[in-house]
């Protein structure tokens, strides 16, 4: 029976039972409307509420404000920032962008794996430029030296399941108040240093205090060193003869680590490693005292080598690692960034090798066989020096960088190693290219990365 037609019943019980009616019917009702619009606001079966809010049914105004709400106070674990095209605040449109629908849920950096993910496109530019910094080694001063194009200053590196936050100076200084930081290796060593050393010099001018055994800069605002100390092989190195390697050849002493910095050891909070291309250099390998192998010299009379140079390359840096562990007067973090890949193409650094005309990261990566053997090789001896330092291996961090930086052919100098206005930029009639330099890498550029990944890795580590 409708409502309107229910008629008033005479006597107490009659209204009694009127009012029960009118009771169910108007429960019965609510009901009702509650399950058709819960069938109306829930098309997409099991969809998440992000899905729904970002994409479900938003009939008004009322949707559009809580939908605001909700995602506006979405909680980002550490020190995160939305991805790209994800939603920050209530003053972003809640529509779906069609390059956006696949992004991923950004998590905790702590919980992700920072070192598989792609590159994409940052219009907001670098960290710093060739202007704003005075440090820049002249031979990585790509738009100093005249190199036509600048995209490859402005690709950023985007993990799969979290982001990689855009470096903060001033956080960065504030985090490593009273520590001290210190880069030991090669060139790409320097080169990584250089590059935190001008993203920090837009907040704050350092004083440099360095000697020739190493470079030093300090921080006023907050009492952070920044540290360099070149070490070529990471391991003890001489010139004297042993055996039968001559005086004047390098000898590089596999088991004992380079003294140059593990006297300073105890003073680091944060040391990263950076080895592996000097193993291209003709050089003698010296183990236990004898001579059991070498880099484009080994005398015939001497039968077969026991030890080639990617081999080598693995001792040494279980070595300099498991030394560096079991130190116990250095209580900080030992971070070996692994083999920085180059891109010498038709050849290699003096054999015509070229990386000419790159402007823009590889689609996918082409490989490379001596730099995955070298790459592997590093891998192999850290895990072996975790395992040789016992509780003591929590002391050393891998990052990771082989892979991600294996697309990024167009970050090095190329050609544009100098300002000379005369130098040659582009392959001679017979192809060959001119000089270059398709190992180290442009600043500003894809090396600045480098220092965002280190900045999370201290922070994982030594935070709290």
């Amino acid at each position: 029976m409708s409502l309107p037609e229910m008629q008033a019943p005479a006597g107490a019980g009659g209204i009694r039972r009127l009012l029960l009616k009118v009771i169910v019917s108007a429960v019965a009702l609510l009901l009702a409307l509650v399950v058709i619009s819960l069938s109306v606001g829930s098309s997409l079966p099991g969809a998440s509420l992000r899905a729904y809010l970002t994409t479900g049914a938003r009939g008004g105004s009322e949707n559009d404000a809580t939908a605001d709400f909700l995602l506006s106070t979405r909680v980002f674990q550490g020190d995160q920032e939305p991805l790209p095209g994800t939603v920050n605040s209530s003053e972003a449109s809640l529509g779906t962008r069609e390059d956006d629908r696949n992004m991923p849920v950004p998590v905790a950096t702590g919980t992700c794996d920072l070192y598989r993910g792609e590159w994409f496109f940052d219009s907001s530019g670098p960290l710093y430029t060739n202007n704003s910094c005075p440090l820049i080694t002249k031979t990585q001063n790509c738009q100093g030296n005249g190199r036509p194009d600048k995209g490859y200053e402005n690709w950023r590196w985007k993990p799969e399941q979290c982001i990689l936050p855009r470096f903060d100076a001033a956080k960065f200084l504030e985090f490593m108040r009273g520590k001290t930081l210190a880069f030991v290796g090669d060139s790409v060593a320097r080169n990584q240093m250089e590059s935190l050393l001008c993203i920090l010099w837009q907040v704050d001018t350092p004083v440099n205090n360095g000697t020739k055994r190493m470079q030093k800069w300090i921080f006023r605002s907050t009492s952070t060193t920044i540290i360099r100390i070149w070490s070529s092989w990471l391991v003890h190195r001489s010139i004297e003869a042993v055996e039968f390697a001559p005086q004047g050849l390098d000898k590089v002493f596999l088991d004992i680590p380079d003294e140059t910095f593990m006297e300073l050891l105890p003073s680091f909070d944060v040391l990263v490693l950076s080895s592996g291309h000097w193993f291209a250099k003709r050089s003698a390998y010296i183990l236990n005292d004898n001579v059991v192998g070498g880099q484009l010299w080994w005398p015939r009379e001497a039968g077969n080598m026991q030890m080639n140079n990617v081999d080598g390359f693995a001792v040494s840096v279980e070595t300099c690692l498991t030394a560096v562990a079991m130190n116990p007067n250095f209580k900080g973090i030992a971070v070996l960034r692994t083999y920085s890949p180059d891109h010498y193409e038709g050849g290699t650094w003096n054999t015509n090798g070229s990386c000419t005309g790159k402007v823009k990261p590889l689609d996918e990566a082409v490989r490379n066989g001596f730099t995955n053997t070298m790459y592997e090789k590093q891998v192999a001896g850290f895990k072996k020096a975790v395992q040789n330092s016992g509780e003591h291996g929590s002391k050393l961090k891998l990052m990771d960088i082989t892979e991600p930086f294996a697309s990024r052919v167009d970050g090095h100098p190329g050609p544009y190693r100098s300002a000379d206005p005369n130098k040659k930029t582009q392959r001679g009639p017979d192809g060959r290219p001119p000089p270059q330099d398709c190992l180290h890498w442009c600043m500003p550029g894809p090396v600045d990365t480098w220092n965002e990944m280190l900045f999370e890795t201290i922070k994982r580590e030594l935070a709290g």
